[in-house]
């Protein structure tokens, strides 16, 4: 079975996933964040390929793409950093997120086998249109065992939902707003209400929130209306600024209490 698949399966709720820019703060750094987050409690982890036009990404996660590409990171040399990651006592699930651009130049073939090979569970790939998934993508990457995860927004109607629920697997990355990523203070009675909403729709396959969460408040709102919560902005801005991802992690768990 699919790690993502076991894990819900296994955890039916309070699931915390979070998310960095592979080649940020440092180009070499990306397997000890890695195991870091592994060996402290996270249960999966969303690995970012930088991109240079990540459109659905706020100004941190902006920022720290822009410094990995500097730092000299492609896709290559992601699966490269990647290849012995199984290896080394990492278990958890690991999904790759980014863009159709540098996905579509490496193959896509050759992207899920480069997965597969490096015990990549997933991808999310937020501007791939659900058509292009279906024709091009899906095919290939069931053959290789690699889950393509799909993103909803409140703005997605509901025969739209189903028809997402119907034809993937893994989970649904429920998109706390239809704005870009970013932490947040609180979800207001909107967001709350599009939770409950969906909520109400018994989907077949279980939900992650992810975009704006940052503290006690978001996460209890999130875990509470899904089967956890991704966090990415904010983890990453700790990871920024302390240069260590323990001590970025240990900020992080602190500010959640509050």
């Amino acid at each position: 079975m699919n790690r993502i698949n076991t894990l819900f399966t296994q955890k039916k709720s309070q699931i915390l996933s979070l998310y960095f820019c592979a080649g940020h703060p440092t180009l070499e750094g990306t397997a000890q964040v890695i195991k870091t987050l592994a060996q402290n409690g996270i249960d999966m982890i969303e690995i970012g390929i930088p991109f240079s036009d990540p459109m659905a990404d706020g100004p941190v996660i902006q920022d720290a793409a822009t410094k990995a590409l500097r730092n000299g990171m492609t896709l290559r040399k992601l699966f490269s950093q990647l290849s012995t990651i199984r290896q080394e006592g990492v278990e958890i699930p690991l999904i790759l997120m980014g863009y159709l651009n540098p996905i579509y130049r490496y193959g896509i073939e050759a992207f899920c086998q480069s997965c597969q090979a490096c015990g990549i569970d997933g991808a999310i790939i937020p501007d791939l249109p659900f058509k292009d998934y279906l024709e091009i993508v899906k095919p290939v990457a069931d053959k290789y065992g690699i889950k393509i995860i799909m993103l909803i927004t409140p703005e997605t109607s509901e025969e739209r939902i189903r028809f997402i629920d119907q034809n993937t697997d893994g989970f649904i990355y429920m998109v706390s707003s239809a704005a870009t990523t970013g932490a947040q203070k609180e979800f207001n009675a909107a967001k709350q209400a599009y939770f409950q909403r969906i909520n109400a729709m018994n989907l077949t396959h279980p939900r992650m929130i992810g975009f704006g969460i940052s503290n006690k408040q978001t996460l209890e709102s999130a875990q509470q209306n899904a089967a956890g919560a991704i966090i990415g902005s904010k983890f990453v801005t700790l990871l920024e600024e302390k240069q260590d991802p323990k001590a970025a992690l240990d900020a992080l768990y602190e500010q959640l209490k509050n």
